[in-house]
């Protein structure tokens, strides 16, 4: 029987970055994007207008986005403490937005190839009808851009005593992908209205589709980014070139130590893991080498491999 406790010597393996509010917020935007979805496609159909109908459908991407955020919350809460997950449920959020990059960029490639289509055989377009709902769009839009920032700059703001926390908050990745999909919706928005006055008024009907287009592009360079972003972390991205010299500079600077092997891995939107094989001279208690790098926050997870040299020491001073 043994009679102390390894306690001290574990940790968590959860990196998941929860927000319950943000969810809460999220929830709320989605219910509102999607009545306003509903109206503007309906009335895009019906008027014939694309620069509407492609807002409308740009919002729908965005319901989905937030549909899969709001998943990504509910799974990474219900599987936090699953040990059938090594560094527990931190990646979900992200291969949901993975997820939702790849929906959007087969929307904007639809969007893209029927506003060709308008383009090359124009349609009439009931322009009071459609300016109503784009208007209306527009108001939801800028409605839910102050819900979502409300928290946003309530996280950016908060308590910085607690470092851990406080560094979660700044990588709610759900929480800022929502809150830029609907400043892109508000944009699109304005871009419809803006075709809609000027087809009106100056007969420039053409532009209505040219307005789908640019729409297309706007999600797909978006679609693209978060794409990049997201297959990084999914693809155990490691840290920046400066920020592992950094490591290495600190470990090496210290006595002897030279590090024959290092591992650097994301195991989550703002945590990384660290393998680190250093060859010594003179070896240290784990708390020394774990010591020099507590500067570096983003590793939550470190593991020292320590190899002594029996050889003569090659230090020169």
């Amino acid at each position: 029987m043994r009679t102390h406790s390894i306690e001290p010597w574990q940790h968590q393996h959860d990196f998941a970055v929860i927000e319950e509010q943000g969810e809460r917020r999220t929830r709320q935007v989605l219910i509102l994007t999607a009545i306003t979805m509903l109206l503007e496609v309906a009335a895009g159909l019906a008027s014939g207008s694309m620069a509407l109908l492609a807002d409308g459908w740009h919002m729908g991407t965005h319901v989905a986005a937030f549909m899969i955020a709001i998943f990504a919350y509910r799974y990474a809460q219900r599987h936090a403490d699953n040990k059938d997950f090594a560094f527990g449920t931190g990646k979900v959020s992200v291969l949901g937005g993975f997820t939702s990059a790849i929906v959007l960029l087969v929307v904007s490639l639809l969007m893209l190839i029927e506003s060709g289509q308008r383009l090359l055989a124009p349609q009439a377009i009931h322009f009071n009808e459609a300016l109503a709902v784009a208007v209306l769009g527009l108001a939801v839009n800028i409605a839910s851009a102050f819900l979502l920032r409300e928290h946003h700059d309530h996280d950016n703001h908060g308590d910085h005593n607690d470092d851990h926390h406080d560094h979660h908050h700044h990588h709610d990745h759900n929480l800022k992908a929502a809150y830029l999909h609907v400043l892109a919706d508000a944009l699109t928005s304005v871009l419809a209205i803006a075709a809609l006055i000027l087809g009106k008024y100056l007969g420039w009907n053409w532009l209505d589709p040219v307005i789908g287009i640019v729409g297309a592009m706007v999600i797909g360079r978006w679609a693209y980014g978060l794409l990049r972003e997201t297959g990084f972390i999914l693809l155990d991205g490691s840290m920046e070139a400066k920020e592992l010299a950094a490591i290495k500079e600190k470990i090496e600077g210290a006595l002897d130590n030279r590090i024959a092997d290092m591992h650097v891995w994301r195991v989550g939107p703002a945590d990384f893991a660290a393998i680190i094989s250093i060859v010594t001279h003179h070896p240290q208690k784990m708390d020394y080498y774990k010591g020099l790098l507590e500067d570096f926050t983003e590793i939550s997870h470190l593991t020292i491999e320590m190899n002594v040299c029996e050889e003569e020491s090659c230090l020169f001073r």
